[in-house]
């Protein structure tokens, strides 16, 4: 038989010391977020709609797009692949809300809480901070308002959200995280 563990959750901000030095520049304001719960589903047809009730959101089954409600987001980044965002929220009892609804259903449900951090970028010059190291058009009819991907920052895998014309938010994972937020400051250093 299997035994089920919670990761322990990593307290320390990677982001925090960066955070704390980081100059306030007004066209491409810089936050490190929270805490939040992460989760990553994977199911068939039948898991999808029993998985977003539980969650509190529904699933977005157009490819790339976000739904967001009451602050919890998912995120579709694949055909059968969702990563479920709740800030400040504990893992325990929105993962057995999930497990419980879909129970019996062919699908995956693993608590990545530990694994990334949120790192926010917002005003009227943040796509153009990104594009210096991410590929993606970033102009609002390429990559509108809800859509998401996995993509690269220069080096790192990231998960980028737009949230508000002006407003995006980045997963990344903790390893990684003051490299993208150095090289995110390097980039508003044009802006000052």
């Amino acid at each position: 038989m299997l035994e089920r563990t919670m990761p322990t959750p990593i307290s320390a901000n990677p982001l925090d010391v960066l955070a704390a030095i980081s100059r306030p520049i007004e066209a491409a304001r810089l936050v490190a977020l929270g805490p939040a719960t992460r989760l990553a589903f994977r199911g068939r047809e039948a898991a999808i709609a029993p998985a977003g009730e539980a969650f509190g959101v529904a699933l977005p089954r157009e490819a790339c797009r976000s739904h967001q409600a009451e602050g919890r987001f998912a995120l579709w980044l694949g055909p059968d692949e969702w990563l479920l965002i709740v800030p400040g929220a504990e893992p325990a009892p929105i993962f057995q809300a999930i497990e419980a609804a879909t129970a019996g259903m062919p699908r995956s449900l693993v608590d990545v809480s530990a694994r990334s951090v949120g790192i926010e970028i917002a005003g009227a010059k943040a796509a153009f901070v990104l594009n210096q190291g991410c590929p993606l058009d970033l102009s609002l009819d390429a990559f509108p308002v809800g859509m998401c991907t996995r993509t690269v920052f220069h080096k790192a895998e990231i998960v980028l959200v737009r949230l508000a014309p002006d407003v995006f938010h980045i997963d990344v994972w903790r390893s990684f995280a003051p490299y993208v937020w150095e090289l995110l400051e390097e980039g508003r250093r044009e802006l000052a």
